[in-house]
């Protein structure tokens, strides 16, 4: 399996991002031959989807998140693809496993996926053509509460609603201000600290995209450029804190947080999300697809 080159650093350092940081301020523009044929973008990105389908697949009440990791990471060696997180600054698993007030970032462990859980699981794969493929969903456990449902739709609409907005001339610090207003409209807040990324061969590069209101988010979007948006919404406050082990955000508040991601294509004439469900080229809420 090809290997990001953060993969066998000690500690899981990318030089090439960093490189990249210091010398480049621009937003790459991908063309036709890195997004088609064999291993590309398109490519990375179809896998990623089906490897988060996998892990949904396995979740259910009393399934470990270790679980979920194992899964996740033998649905990659399957498909011939790298588990992008593992190793990332030393992030020890193949997969992102948040629950409940884990806002982003959870670790996978021993633990057991309880009923009324609200679970995230968060994928990101390279693949052997050395492109990245990030995406994450979701997923209501048992019997979720209303207030439960309610953060998870909201998470939802609150990145369809920034991808309608995608399109050519648009700015990336405007999708925080319909983020916001969804959020705000059903009695949640958005993270201020994690942001959607400019992805390719690389994990995290140009842009930055907050989904917060008011941000300063520099550039104009232009067709080729790709990209996360992956609002995360919090049902209390959206202040967050950072667990001992470096890696897990949880909300201050101890109250849950939920959230979707998408790797988009900005098209002629609005994106291409490259990381949809299969016949799902537009987001559409169906609440019977995240309910475990």
């Amino acid at each position: 399996v090809r290997r990001p080159d953060y993969a066998m650093h000690p500690d899981g350092v990318s030089e090439s991002e960093q490189r990249d940081r210091n010398s480049n301020n621009n937003i790459r523009v991908y063309g036709p031959d890195e997004l088609e044929g064999e291993c590309n973008l398109r490519y990375a990105c179809a896998m990623g989807r089906e490897v988060l389908d996998a892990g949904g697949k396995a979740l259910r009440v009393g399934v470990t998140t270790d679980e979920i990791d194992r899964v996740i990471h033998e649905a990659c060696m399957e498909r011939d693809c790298y588990p992008s997180p593992l190793n990332y600054y030393n992030f020890p698993k193949s997969v992102c496993t948040s629950v409940n007030e884990v806002i982003c970032h959870g670790i996978p462990d021993y633990r057991e996926v309880e009923d009324g859980d609200i679970v995230n699981i968060d994928v990101t794969v390279y693949s052997r053509g050395g492109y990245h493929g990030d995406l994450n969903e979701t997923f209501c456990v048992g019997n979720v509460d209303a207030d439960g449902r309610r953060v998870v739709e909201t998470a939802f609409e609150c990145l369809q609603g920034a991808l309608a907005m995608v399109k050519p001339g648009a700015l990336y610090r405007d999708l925080g201000s319909t983020i916001h207003r969804v959020a705000t409209a059903n009695k949640c807040s958005v993270v201020r600290t994690y942001c959607g990324h400019g992805i390719g061969s690389l994990f995290h590069t140009a842009p930055n995209v907050p989904h917060y209101h008011k941000n300063k988010a520099k550039g104009v979007m232009r067709k080729g450029h790709v990209f996360t948006v992956e609002p995360m919404i919090n049902l209390g406050s959206y202040d967050d804190v950072t667990w001992g082990d470096n890696w897990t955000a949880v909300t201050r508040d101890g109250k849950r947080s939920a959230q979707f991601e998408h790797t988009v294509l900005v098209t002629k004439d609005g994106c291409e999300i490259l990381t949809a469900r299969e016949n799902e080229p537009v987001m559409k809420w169906d609440p019977d697809l995240n309910q475990r």
